[in-house]
């Protein structure tokens, strides 16, 4: 029942129907592409998962060097400093953002509007363990796990490794030896953390990773 005191269906039953010329809202026969735009990947990058928010629209596959940045101010200093070039093809990283990085898996949105604006949709895909809103768009990689403050793989990639991502096998890999993957990792060490006391600190010590849903009271005896 609604407002009207009608149902829905008694609301819109003698509504006309869609203009048969017009293309907006399709029908499932007619879908805009065969498959959604939300990709779940796995791959050297992210052995937990990460989500891809990938239209097609920049293509389902990029291949490029990485450009790491430990934090998004420092990216976006960089972008303005105009070192993000048109034509080379870029893999922004972004890391220690996450759940226990953040802590609290900020959202990417001023990045990636970044990236768009300055007109580098095709030139760029940008990945991070932060998060992304509903309205980002671009060749965009969110929530890799593990994450970098757990020392997951993006806490080793340097600038110019190189990067795949490929949405048709929902494949990231960074091509990278394991031999050195694994001097990187013997060499890496945690940064300190953002927040050492607190109601942050205490999330950071408890937040579960991004595939499990960034709960806090796992484990917790009731």
């Amino acid at each position: 029942m609604t407002v009207t005191g009608k149902t829905m269906k008694e609301n819109v039953e003698n509504l006309p129907g869609f203009p048969e010329d017009q293309t907006i809202i399709r029908p499932l026969s007619n879908p805009i592409k065969p498959t959604g735009h939300i990709q779940i990947l796995r791959g050297s990058l992210a052995p937990g998962g990460c989500v891809g928010k990938i239209t097609g629209k920049e293509g389902l596959r990029f291949e490029g060097k990485a450009r790491v940045y430990d934090s998004e101010p420092d990216f976006i200093t960089s972008l303005e400093a105009g070192e993000i070039k048109k034509d080379e093809k870029t893999v922004v990283i972004i890391r220690y953002d996450g759940p226990k990085g953040g802590p609290g898996m900020p959202e990417m949105l001023k990045p990636s509007s970044a990236i768009m604006g300055a007109g580098l949709g095709k030139d760029v895909a940008l990945l991070t363990d932060g998060r992304f809103s509903g309205g980002s768009h671009g060749f965009i990689i969110g929530h890799i796990v593990p994450e970098a403050m757990e020392g997951g793989p993006i806490a080793l990639v340097e600038d110019g490794d190189t990067i795949v991502i490929d949405a048709e096998t929902r494949a990231i890999d960074l091509v990278v030896p394991e031999e050195e993957v694994a001097r990187r990792r013997k060499a890496w060490k945690a940064p300190a953390p953002r927040y050492t006391k607190g109601t942050l600190s205490k999330y950071a010590q408890l937040v579960r990773n991004a595939s499990e849903g960034c709960v806090t009271d796992s484990g917790l005896k009731n």
